[in-house]
């Protein structure tokens, strides 16, 4: 690509959201050499896709990047001090290869130069499974890896919003999730820097130095003190999941899964993660020995699908702000649906 050393470097976070981003995101924030926004998640994107049919026509790729501008307007956190004009992104992008994955960056690229940035980060860290797409738009193209004890990020997926309402299905989209991110890191070893969460919170200036050594970037002792961070400030009142993001890394974290999950889901996560919990060096409690079933999984799927109306239903009562937000976006993105259908 002739414009690599014209634009800031990619970097993708992955593979799996609740393993601690936002609090490395928010740190890594504090270089001005780095800059990393509230993510577009475009995974909720994907499904719309198709209904876009030939991106080589001008006025549907120009309509793609109209939606996705549209997107980060609709989305929680708005991108501080970047007004993205669709027009100046399609005449960056227009000779390019065309995908969501282009328009996407070039935003991230765009806002990212505003900030004087020679780094941007998506912290979208569900596009894992589009890192081979990435690595073909962008040579340059590198992977955070941030690996989290299953127990505890799996007891924080389900008492979130943004997957299942089930451990075992949690257990199993996690598995997925980091079969993709070893084999990711396995065949472009020079690419992943791979970190576990748990290390963070013992050793965070260690850790944010080896971060900041993979991404070229310097290390800032303010990086220690997120406190004095203003996004972290403004987003821990939007969102329960965010209210300790203003904190230092909380150490009992590490074992809070014990108080939330019964031992029977705790049995459960270690047999379906097992492989990976030995990979990445995580000691089992119990003998990791359920037996999954067929049943069990079609009993977990229709059970999900009764929570997760209530789980909206929860949230809007608990924390009507954050519910409206996310009931925006979710708005938008059917509006976005209902246009694109054929008459």
């Amino acid at each position: 690509m002739s414009n690599t050393f014209e634009r800031p470097k990619p970097v993708l976070m992955i593979p799996i959201r609740r393993c601690g981003s936002h609090a490395l995101r928010l740190r890594l924030n504090f270089s001005p050499e780095f800059y990393s926004p509230y993510p577009l998640h475009l995974v909720d994107f994907m499904p719309l896709l198709e209904l876009y049919e030939n991106l080589a026509d001008d006025s549907t790729y120009f309509q793609l990047v109209i939606d996705l501008v549209g997107l980060q307007n609709a989305t929680m956190v708005k991108w501080e001090n970047v007004a993205l004009d669709p027009v100046a992104i399609f005449e960056s992008i227009k000779d390019r290869p065309r995908s969501l994955h282009t328009v996407a960056w070039e935003m991230l690229f765009q806002a990212g130069k505003k900030h004087g940035a020679k780094v941007v980060m998506d912290k979208s860290l569900d596009n894992v499974y589009y890192a081979e797409e990435l690595i073909d738009l962008f040579e340059d193209m590198k992977f955070l890896n941030v690996v989290r004890d299953p127990r505890a990020q799996i007891n924080s997926i389900n008492r979130a919003i943004i997957h299942d309402f089930d451990t075992l299905l949690n257990a199993i989209t996690w598995v997925n999730a980091h079969n993709t991110a070893i084999a990711l890191a396995d065949k472009y070893p020079e690419r992943v820097l791979t970190i576990r969460y748990e290390d963070f919170l013992t050793h965070q200036e260690a850790v944010l130095r080896q971060i900041c050594q993979f991404l070229e970037i310097e290390f800032l002792d303010s990086m220690l003190d997120v406190s004095k961070s203003t996004e972290a400030q403004e987003i821990s009142v939007l969102s329960a999941l965010w209210s300790t993001n203003t904190s230092p890394p909380i150490l009992a974290n590490i074992d809070k899964f014990k108080q939330n999950l019964t031992d029977s889901e705790i049995e459960i996560i270690e047999t379906v993660t097992k492989p990976i919990m030995d990979y990445y060096g995580y000691e089992p409690i119990t003998k990791a020995g359920a037996q999954v079933t067929e049943e069990m999984l079609e009993v977990a799927q229709e059970l999900n699908s009764i929570k997760r109306p209530k789980a909206w239903m929860d949230l809007r009562e608990k924390d009507l702000r954050d519910y409206q937000l996310r009931k925006f976006r979710s708005d938008y993105l059917n509006m976005v649906k209902q246009k694109l259908l054929p008459d």
